[in-house]
């Protein structure tokens, strides 16, 4: 490529930490998500066994597994220092960037200012939270044979270079040494590499 790949490494660089970024940020999420309800049902015991609010969100804080329990862990000290829940919950979701942390501040706001039963409220809120863990994790479940379809696809034109290049080398190299067939074999990978891109976010958008 010459100089043109000092060009190009900045780019690629960039590319690589966003995703390297995305897919962290992404399993976090995820855990964070599955990890909820069990939050909420430490919530809900000690509330009802007659614990302060702030006392059960640091009960998940201390027995909870990570990332949540760092979560709960600043939202409790958050609200030592003298931060209104209802505020530090909002900071929380938007931490999180999961609406279901969201529709936690809004229910623990919304019984704050009209009262009502919290342990009720949050049973609600958990079992729902529960059936969209469940929801989702079935999506991934029938999601695995799109995965699977997507594998077999690229590794067809893989398979078939490699098993070409075994017994008739002749027909391969012709793609590795002539200018001509280096262009066709570019253009082959090229669009191979953006097939996979649209089957990978086609399987995304429809498990989002």
């Amino acid at each position: 490529v010459g100089d043109l790949a000092w060009l190009g490494i900045p780019v690629l660089w960039v590319v690589f930490a966003r995703g390297f970024w995305r897919f962290f940020d992404h399993r976090r999420r995820d855990t964070l998500f599955r990890q909820f309800p069990d939050a909420l049902g430490m919530v809900v015991r000690s509330v009802r066994a007659g614990i302060p609010v702030a006392r059960a969100i640091r009960i998940v804080a201390e027995e909870g597994g990570p990332p949540t329990a760092a979560e709960f862990a600043h939202l409790a000290d958050q609200v030592a220092v003298g931060v209104p829940l209802e505020a530090a919950l909002r900071g929380m979701a938007a931490r999180s960037g999961l609406g279901e942390y969201r529709f936690f501040a809004t229910a623990l706001a919304l019984q704050a200012q009209t009262g009502g039963g919290l342990t009720e409220t949050l049973e609600n809120l958990a079992d729902v939270i529960r059936k969209r863990v469940a929801l989702k994790q079935r999506g991934h479940a029938l999601a695995s044979e799109a995965r699977t379809s997507a594998g077999i696809l690229a590794s067809l034109p893989v398979v078939t270079f490699f098993g070409l290049w075994m017994i008739r080398p002749a027909y391969i190299t012709i793609l590795l040494d002539d200018p001509g067939g280096q262009k066709i074999l570019g253009t082959a990978i090229g669009m191979l590499g953006m097939g996979m891109m649209v089957m990978r976010s086609i399987i995304r958008r429809s498990l989002a």
